[in-house]
């Protein structure tokens, strides 16, 4: 378990009483999809793992019968597995909290953080953000030349409708 703690981006716990063991494998599944390993652990094992692994904040989120989500990858997809899985299954399974990055997390900041868009669309949405004041100022120093090519292909329309004297 200090393994799994050691190389993981986020750590959740959850209190998986009342899933029953086809919604446990569901659950299993849908999380190995996004690189998240669940297991349920015991107490007194999670305790000394987390003081092994150096993070003894993971023994605030633990409290009772306890599962914990290991994120490996980006820290908001065990988080929004979870999230997706409680609203699609209407299941019992209910998040305790987190540690991120040292930090503990509610389970209302777990659902917040499960809330936000992935790394992909936050880095899109930021080149698109600094891409749009160039485009509009392309587009307004090219408004002048635009006008001026306008002009004289009317001019030039004019001329050639002229009979020619």
């Amino acid at each position: 378990m200090k393994e799994w703690l050691d190389g993981a981006t986020i750590v959740i716990s959850t209190s998986y009483t009342g899933l029953s063991v086809t919604d446990m494998t569901a659950l299993r599944r849908a999380l190995r999809e996004k690189e998240v390993r669940y297991k349920v652990v015991k107490n007194t094992l999670a305790y000394i793992a987390a003081d092994n692994a150096g993070q003894p904040e993971l023994k605030e989120i633990i409290q009772g019968p306890s599962a914990i989500a290991f994120g490996y990858g980006e820290p908001t997809d065990p988080a929004k597995a979870l999230s997706q899985f409680i609203r699609e299954t209407r299941s019992p399974l209910e998040i305790r909290g987190a540690v991120l990055d040292g930090r503990v997390l509610d389970a209302a900041q777990v659902e917040r953080l499960a809330s936000l868009p992935g790394k992909d669309e936050l880095v899109a949405l930021l080149l698109s953000r600094m891409q749009s004041p160039i485009s509009g100022l392309v587009n307004v120093l090219n408004g002048p030349i635009a006008g001026l090519a306008r002009v004289l292909q009317g001019r030039i329309d004019n001329l050639q409708e002229q009979p020619a004297e």
